[in-house]
Order: C-alpha cells, then structure tokens, then sequence
C-alpha cells in the first residue's frame, strides 16, 4: 500500500498547519502570560508602596506621641474621667 505523492503532499501540508497553529497558541500563552505577570507586579508594587506609607505614618505617630509630654490634666483618673486642674 503505498501513498500518492498528492496524499503525502497533504499530509505534509495538514502537519505544517497543525505545527503552525501549535507555534501560535504558544505564543499567545506567553504573551498572556506576561501581561499577567505584568499586572500582578504591580499590584504587589502598589501594595507595598501603600503599606510602606502607612508604616511610616504609624512610626511617625509613635515618635511623636512619644516626645509629646502627658500634663496633669490628661491623666485619666480611676473612674474614668479626666482629671481638671
């Protein structure tokens, strides 16, 4: 049994379509993969960009709560009220 040069003229052909049709949805894949990744950057980015912010506010608080000075009168008292001098 053997196949007319038509036959493996077509079969060749089908494979090259297949390999090409192969070769494009690989490349979609990374193109697709790589605007994902590009977007999850940043995303992360942009969250620590916001966290490093709101850490430094914290810290700022806490520095400045630290220097500022309690007086007499905003000490709480046992009942809890303030005490007014």
């Amino acid at each position: 049994m053997t196949k007319t040069q038509s036959t493996v003229a077509a079969e060749r052909l089908l494979r090259r379509q297949d390999r090409e049709a192969a070769i494009a949805q690989y490349e979609a894949a990374k193109v697709s993969q790589r605007e994902k990744s590009s977007r999850l950057r940043m995303l992360r980015l942009a969250k620590q960009a916001a966290d490093g912010k709101v850490a430094e506010k914290a810290a700022a608080d806490r520095a400045a709560a630290k220097r500022k000075p309690r007086t007499k009168a905003s000490v709480p008292r046992r009942g809890g009220g303030v005490v007014q001098t």
